[in-house]
């Protein structure tokens, strides 16, 4: 039985990263008495999936993670089981059922969404904005490997932060083979530095299958 989870990774576990939120969930799933299942050979994984790796300190309401179990279980007695064991920082939001064959959740994801505070008023946003989206071409480089930023941004707009001079930057950044648009890039594109924003991932846009 393969399950999708929709969860949301909150300020209690910002700092929590990708490798270790995978290891909080085999833990959550160990306490919570659920039949998870394991991949063959001499060092058996659990066979889960994490959709899109959130980078250290974002926050997300939309995080997914595919699960695959040895019995047919209800979807409530599912959910009942892991909210008794899920720990502060994960808020599940829903559990449906995957119908099988289907593709690894890594290769499905075709954007993501973030909604990008800024710590500090910055007055020429608008035209950082404006030039940025009118290059053709914005080399970035990630992990040694030089890749163009510019097609992966699908949309970026900005609106002003709730009762303060500060903005807000909304953003869709696509993922494909080979590139994923990266907030923090698109904000080191904009000469912003990391530190001085605050990402939270609002949306994750799957293909079907």
């Amino acid at each position: 039985m393969r399950i999708r989870i929709y969860f949301a990774k909150t300020e209690a576990m910002r700092f929590t990263g990708h490798l270790d939120l995978h290891k909080t969930w085999e833990r959550t799933f160990r306490r919570s008495g659920l039949p998870l299942s394991y991949s063959q050979g001499f060092h058996p994984q659990p066979r889960l999936q994490l959709a899109c790796a959130l980078p250290l300190g974002f926050t997300s309401q939309a995080e997914i993670l595919d699960a695959w179990l040895d019995a047919e279980l209800p979807l409530e007695d599912i959910r009942s089981a892991l909210c008794a064991a899920i720990p502060p920082g994960i808020r599940l939001q829903r559990i449906e059922i995957v119908q099988q064959p289907s593709a690894a959740l890594q290769t499905q994801v075709l954007s993501a969404e973030y909604e990008i505070t800024l710590k500090e008023d910055i007055p020429d946003l608008d035209d950082r904005i404006a030039r940025l989206l009118a290059q053709q071409s914005i080399l970035r480089e990630w992990r040694h490997k030089p890749y163009d930023l510019r097609p992966l941004i699908e949309m970026l707009e900005t609106s002003p932060a709730n009762g303060a001079d500060r903005r807000i930057l909304r953003t869709r950044l696509a993922a494909r083979e080979g590139a994923t648009g990266r907030p923090e890039e698109l904000l080191a594109a904009l000469g912003i530095a990391p530190d001085r924003a605050k990402v939270h991932r609002t949306g994750l846009a799957l293909r079907p299958g």
